[in-house]
């Protein structure tokens, strides 16, 4: 029970692919719950921390790491692509072999406005290889799985997944991409696991080693459907969650206005409330049963890809 209860401070970050310093200090937001001073299991502090680039949010959890190394942290964006085009199109074994040639080599140039490479879309129309019964190509096992269907009853399928269908890493461009954000979060998680993280589920987690631990997120699977870039919907949405939770009732006033005014410290504060609720599953996270997630890696959501300790 007591590697149930090991995690210190949780980090749900809200990441950004924005190319500018000053749009990534706007952008990414990171919810910080840190436990409580007197080992209350129910006990922590919630803050939310804006301001800094990619660059400096990797710093930043290194520090943090060293001063509490059971931390978890949650990065919204993919942490890998599909298995045909990383393996067999790139000859990578697995994902960090993938993450060093993004940084190394390909990264900006699939993202560049004139790509040669027609499969990263966004900034021109979806490639006709990634429609109809090509949809799938695009995909990794956990866009299907995880965001959909593992935590979805199929009688409520129909209302809770509008806004949360499973989004491309080809995408690079256009309402809902994430291919962007993904390219340029790879080689931060390669420096975070050359500092000491373990990255699931590459990595085995190593909580009780106090080896801090990287999860792949998804923002919308945390908030629900919710309008979140309506500033109003957001507000009403924080006032239910303050009258049916106490954990948001405990929030500082200064906390709940950032959330109020800023989808994407919206979007932080949820996903670190949903993760420091679920803290424990941490410690006994399982390795996905799909046998390519060495390669594609897998989405976190809570209460799915974990198990009991024998």
């Amino acid at each position: 029970m007591a590697a149930r209860l090991a995690v210190e401070r949780v980090v749900a970050i809200d990441w950004s692919g924005d190319r500018s310093a000053a749009g990534q200090r706007r952008k990414i937001w990171a919810g910080v719950w840190t436990a409580a001073a007197t080992g209350k299991v129910d006990g922590g502090r919630v803050a939310l921390e804006g301001g800094r680039t990619r660059d400096e949010v990797c710093e930043w959890l290194i520090a943090l790491a060293q001063e509490t190394p059971r931390m978890v942290v949650g990065l919204d964006f993919c942490f890998s692509f599909p298995a045909w085009f990383v393996r067999e199109e790139l000859g990578c074994a697995d994902g960090p072999a993938f993450w060093e040639l993004v940084e190394r080599r390909y990264g900006e140039l699939w993202l560049a406005t004139g790509c040669e490479d027609r499969r990263f879309w966004g900034k021109h129309p979806k490639p006709a290889e990634f429609c109809g019964d090509g949809l799938h190509r695009m995909l990794r096992a956990t866009d299907i799985d995880c965001k959909l269907a593992a935590l979805i009853p199929e009688a409520e399928r129909a209302e809770r997944v509008r806004g949360i269908g499973p989004k491309s890493v080809f995408q690079i461009g256009g309402a809902g991409s994430v291919g962007t954000a993904s390219l340029r979060g790879m080689p931060v998680l390669r420096r975070l696991r050359e500092a000491g993280f373990a990255v699931w589920p590459f990595d085995r987690p190593a909580l009780k080693e106090d080896r801090p631990l990287l999860v792949e997120m998804y923002t919308r699977l945390n908030t629900g459907p919710v309008r979140k870039s309506n500033a109003a919907a957001r507000a009403e949405y924080l006032r239910a969650k303050c009258r049916e939770d106490a954990a948001y009732a405990a929030l500082s006033r200064g906390v709940m206005a950032q959330a109020r005014e800023s989808e994407d410290a919206f979007d932080a504060l949820v996903s670190c409330m949903v993760m420091a609720a679920r803290r424990a599953e941490f410690s006994t996270l399982a390795m996905p049963l799909d046998p390519e997630y060495k390669v594609e890696g897998w989405t976190w959501a809570p209460g799915v890809a974990a198990k009991e300790e024998d």
